[in-house]
């Protein structure tokens, strides 16, 4: 059975070998970069059984990318807790939105009037919208990208409507197809990265809630959210031009 590999990084500048993975249920860490040929080289290693090679990789990418100790628990916050985290960010706050609906929104007057053909009446005095229009005003860079099936969910047109406000409040958010989040091998989840330094993975319950907060920051696991988060922007289309896209095949 094929292992469940996790792309932690790699010291290349150009994308190549040394690289390094993990594996996702047993932890272990598999490592690949040019390999040793010179004989005396060998010579001098210990511990080389048969079967095995030995490869270069330079310290710094081990440092990088390998895995460091974890919590044995899971830091989880709860939703309440967890809007502290837009309060104290200093310069980033960034979203991948993967899911096909959100309870919360459903529960909104703007979800009514949106499902009813109605333009939504935002909200541009909430606290969220309060938090975050201070902090792109200060210089802070605030963005999403969320993903979309073809066709739309109920629920991800109304966050591409949605987006007008996000937009107001100074946030850069996109789109992208699922089938090419799929292809460039974004994962199924949700979160937030916070100042490169801090995720904040979303955890759902059957029924679409948001139930808390997992806080990551070990460096190799926050490293691969980054690297994520690049991939994903990359790839995705400014709201305003994917909205015209969707509204055009109609």
């Amino acid at each position: 059975m094929a292992r469940r590999l996790r792309f932690n990084g790699t010291g290349s500048g150009e994308g190549h070998c040394p690289a390094v993975h993990e594996d996702l249920d047993s932890g272990e860490v598999i490592v690949h970069g040019p390999q040793v040929t010179d004989p005396k080289t060998l010579a001098q290693l210990q511990h080389l059984d048969e079967g095995e090679i030995a490869v270069v990789v330079p310290r710094n990418t081990l440092i990088d990318f390998g895995p460091k100790e974890r919590d044995t628990e899971p830091r989880i916050l709860t939703p309440e807790q967890s809007l502290r985290l837009f309060e104290n960010f200093e310069h980033s706050a960034w979203r991948l939105e993967m899911r096909r609906r959100y309870a919360v929104d459903e529960a909104t007057d703007t979800y009514k009037q949106f499902v009813q053909g109605e333009k939504p009446a935002w909200d541009m005095d909430s606290w969220w919208a309060r938090t975050i229009r201070a902090k792109t005003q200060d210089g802070c860079a605030v963005g999403r990208v969320r993903i979309v099936d073809d066709p739309p969910t109920e629920g991800q047109l109304y966050l591409l409507a949605h987006a007008e406000k996000n937009a107001a409040l100074g946030e850069d958010v996109r789109n992208l197809w699922r089938a090419d989040a799929q292809r460039v091998n974004l994962p199924d989840e949700d979160f937030w990265i916070f100042d490169s330094h801090i995720v904040a993975l979303c955890l759902f319950d059957e029924g679409d809630n948001l139930t808390g907060v997992e806080l990551i920051s070990e460096p190799a696991r926050v490293n691969q959210y980054n690297r994520l988060r690049d991939v994903a922007l990359h790839h995705a289309v400014p709201y305003e031009r994917f909205k015209a896209l969707i509204y055009a095949e109609e």
